[in-house]
């Protein structure tokens, strides 16, 4: 179901209430964020291309790592890390960067447009900003 609305009140939800509070750490926040933005890159990706949701993850002993989803347009492979809140490390997203030699990649949070050296940050309201780039390089 690609109405997010429809979808939370077929549910009895009102998940803005709880992606928006400060005071609110359910275990679930990160996947509902996650699912969101999977959701709405099926909405937003350019209908002449097939666009599967991929991700990717390493299971190395002692440091397991994973990427929320892998995008592709054209040539570029964009990584993007979906985060809940404000804050977080992007160590997974900064491996796979590293071990594939990307250039850059994309953090989907509650934050304003920004970049963090070779990251660039777009709030979860933008996606289809994301996918609107020419050729989505942040």
């Amino acid at each position: 179901m690609f109405d997010h609305g429809i979808f939370q009140r077929i549910l009895g939800l009102e998940l803005s209430d709880y992606l928006f509070a400060d005071t609110f750490s359910a275990i679930n926040k990160g996947n509902v964020a996650e699912q969101f933005t999977g959701t709405e890159i099926l909405k937003y990706h350019d209908p002449q291309s097939r666009q599967d949701l991929l991700y990717w993850q390493r299971e190395k002993t002692g440091s397991s790592a994973e990427v929320d989803y892998i995008l592709q347009k054209g040539r570029s492979v964009i990584p993007v890390e979906v985060k809940s809140g404000m804050q977080g490390k992007m160590q997974s997203l900064r491996l796979f960067l590293h071990e594939k030699h990307i250039k850059s990649g994309i953090r989907v949070s509650l934050e304003n447009f920004s970049r963090y050296d070779d990251i660039s940050v777009y709030p979860l309201y933008a996606i289809s900003e994301l996918l609107r780039q020419p050729a989505m390089a942040p």
